[in-house]
Parts: C-alpha cells; sequence; structure tokens
C-alpha cells in the first residue's frame, strides 16, 4: 500500500492491488492508518479531483481542502500512480 503524502492527520494512499486491469488513476484517503472503508477520489486526466464516495465520512470543510491539495499535486500523484503500477488511464 504506497503511501502518496499525507495531510494533516489524513493519508492520500493506494491499493497495491488495483486489479488487472488497473482501476483508473485514484486516491484513498483516510485519517490515521489506512482502512477499508476509505474515502475515493478520482483524479481525471486534467487533474481535476472527483469524488467517488466518502465511506470514510471525512467532514465537507476538511474533504474540500484535501481535494484541492490532490488537485493542485495531480501531476505528483500521477507520476507516483505509472511508477508503480506501470500504466495509468483516467475516469474521465
Amino acid at each position: 500500500m504506497p503511501q502518496v503524502f499525507r495531510i494533516g492527520p489524513y493519508w492520500i494512499y493506494f491499493w497495491a492491488n488495483e486489479g488487472r486491469p488497473s482501476e483508473p488513476v485514484h486516491v484513498h484517503v483516510s485519517e490515521g492508518n489506512p482502512s477499508e472503508n476509505a474515502t475515493k477520489i478520482w483524479i481525471t486526466a486534467s487533474g481535476k479531483c472527483l469524488l467517488a464516495h466518502n465511506n470514510s465520512n471525512i467532514p465537507a470543510k476538511a474533504l474540500r481542502n484535501i481535494m484541492r491539495i490532490i488537485e493542485a499535486r495531480s501531476n505528483e500523484v500521477i507520476h507516483k500512480w505509472i511508477t508503480f503500477f506501470g500504466e495509468a488511464t483516467y475516469y474521465c
């Protein structure tokens, strides 16, 4: 489970097994340790974020801030995705 980065108490990470073929580029977000009920955020080809679901119930204000930071660092996220998985496809 590669950790991409942290934002305060929130971990931004990939699961190591995203299937074959792998799912489109996305990150999971949870407070503290990774969790099966983590929030999932898609990264688009243009670097924008789309919320897939907020299963970890991150408060709305914190989630908006997290998504802004992920968007600002989307090139880094995509680079780490390609480095880890060897390829990248996008939700949109």
